[in-house]
């Protein structure tokens, strides 16, 4: 049942509206001045409210002022004696959804109350089915309307009620510890903590007596008793990220972890057990790195029970749309430029663009392209130059220089390190391969990958 608030210092005029109101099926509140009327549009869940403008001491203007503030979707109806239209008019630049004059016919206010509440109807639908959109397209911050960024969302969803341990590969840059916490917060460990370590950002010796602690003596600075993050973890999730940098002595450490759910301190000798999720991560590829016995076979498989792979940002250009939308909202509010958007042309480049640092490297551009932006757009000339030129066609004739010059240089190395990737890729990593490609000797298209630090080292196995 629908709820009418009345607001009326006329004993006569609020017991016809609440009999005539009750009649067609509406719950009906009735105040006798604007003050007791604000307390309630305040206080409790109102759909419609229908306020005298002329009371004593405060008018109907305060109420519509409140109502609007409380909940600017409830529609409000004014009352008006004849001759006062000016005050009306005001009342509806106001937000008033309409007015009616007196005296006034039942048929009248019956039509008015009936598409006032079908217009706050719609209005609740329309952000209904805008959260179900959005619901669909996103988990926690993790965001994507493709195919491939739907079916993860689906997978983070079954794999979060286990207990199995993840593996989650993909790119720098792709998002894989949005994966994790999405994994840890839809799970029953959601109160307790999420812990992560990056295996690559720190020495042998730092990284053990981080992640399992250590005993007092165990070497020289160990001046007392310390806990590891994983006993800080004890009953949540603990993430490995970059699990392919752990050096071999910490991966024979981090296999007992996932066997027995136990380890021992530096310098310890005690079994200490924990209660964990485990989730690895990795932009490396591990089975690659087996081969080279830089990575324990037991421990891949033990790692590997559910593997989650993101595809990288080039792969799904659909969800670009979608992530700079709500990074400008990010970035707009953070830098005090509301109202911006972004043009037709700059997204156009921005879904065009390679994305070699994915995800995070087209946060950066929105960020960097809000603080330069003098306009409430983002335009081309907002981006950088890599990027305003993956847009140009110079075959066509498209090529137009702006009015602010441009960096040749700058630009054409930008375009030389793009295609010498994409040569890369279309040749499966293979560099002689990649370099008939491009027409350039295998010399030369390695002195241009060391270069621009394109595709790690040359020993892959190819001689001049």
């Amino acid at each position: 049942m629908l709820t009418v608030l009345v607001a009326d210092d006329e004993k006569s005029m609020r017991e016809f509206l609440e009999i005539m109101l009750s009649r067609e099926g509406y719950d009906v509140v009735t105040t006798a001045s604007a003050e007791e009327a604000i307390e309630v549009v305040t206080s409790r869940s109102i759909d419609l409210v229908i306020t005298d403008i002329n009371m004593p001491k405060a008018t109907g203007m305060a109420v519509l002022k409140s109502s609007m503030e409380f909940d600017p979707e409830v529609p409000v109806i004014m009352i008006t004696a004849f001759g006062s239209a000016d005050t009306a008019v005001e009342a509806m630049k106001m937000g008033a959804y309409d007015y009616i004059t007196k005296p006034f016919k039942v048929d009248e206010i019956k039509l008015v109350v009936s598409k006032a509440l079908e217009r706050r109807r719609d209005k609740e639908e329309i952000r209904r089915l805008k959260e179900e959109v959005v619901q669909s397209y996103s988990l926690g911050d993790l965001l994507g309307r493709s195919e491939q960024m739907v079916n993860i969302f689906r997978l983070i969803k079954k794999v979060a009620v286990s207990n199995s341990t993840v593996l989650i590969t993909g790119e720098s840059g792709t998002g894989k510890e949005l994966v994790a916490k999405a994994i840890h917060y839809l799970s029953n460990r959601k109160d307790r903590p999420i812990i992560s370590i990056n295996c690559g950002a720190m020495p042998e010796q730092l990284l053990e007596s981080e992640m399992f602690g250590y005993q007092k003596g165990a070497f020289t600075g160990a001046n007392a008793d310390k806990k590891g993050l994983l006993e800080v973890s004890d009953g949540g999730t603990f993430f490995f990220d970059e699990v392919g940098e752990a050096p071999i002595s910490v991966q024979v450490k981090m296999l007992r972890v996932l066997q027995e759910r136990e380890f021992k301190r530096v310098g310890g000798v005690k079994d200490i057990k924990v209660d964990i999720r485990v989730i690895a991560a990795t932009n490396q590829n591990l089975e690659k790195l087996i081969e080279d016995g830089l990575f324990r076979e037991d421990l891949y498989y033990r790692l590997n029970i559910i593997p989650i792979h993101i595809p990288p940002l080039r792969e799904r250009r659909e969800d670009i749309p979608l992530l700079v939308n709500r990074f400008v909202e990010k970035f707009v509010v953070s830098n005090a430029k509301a109202g911006m958007s972004i043009s037709n042309d700059a997204m156009r480049l921005l879904e065009n663009y390679h994305w070699r640092g994915n995800v995070r490297e087209l946060e950066n551009v929105i960020e960097r392209a809000i603080v330069l932006a003098t306009g409430t757009r983002i335009e081309p000339e907002n981006l950088p130059d890599e990027i305003k030129l993956s847009g140009v066609d110079i075959r066509n004739g498209t090529m137009t220089i702006p009015d602010e010059g441009v960096d040749l240089e700058e630009m054409l190395s930008g375009l030389e390190k793009e295609y010498l990737t994409k040569a890369l890729e279309a040749a499966g990593g293979k560099k002689k391969q990649a370099a008939k490609l491009v027409k350039l000797s295998f010399r030369s298209f390695r002195y241009k990958l060391a270069k621009y630090g394109i595709g790690g080292s040359s020993g892959d196995g190819e001689d001049e």
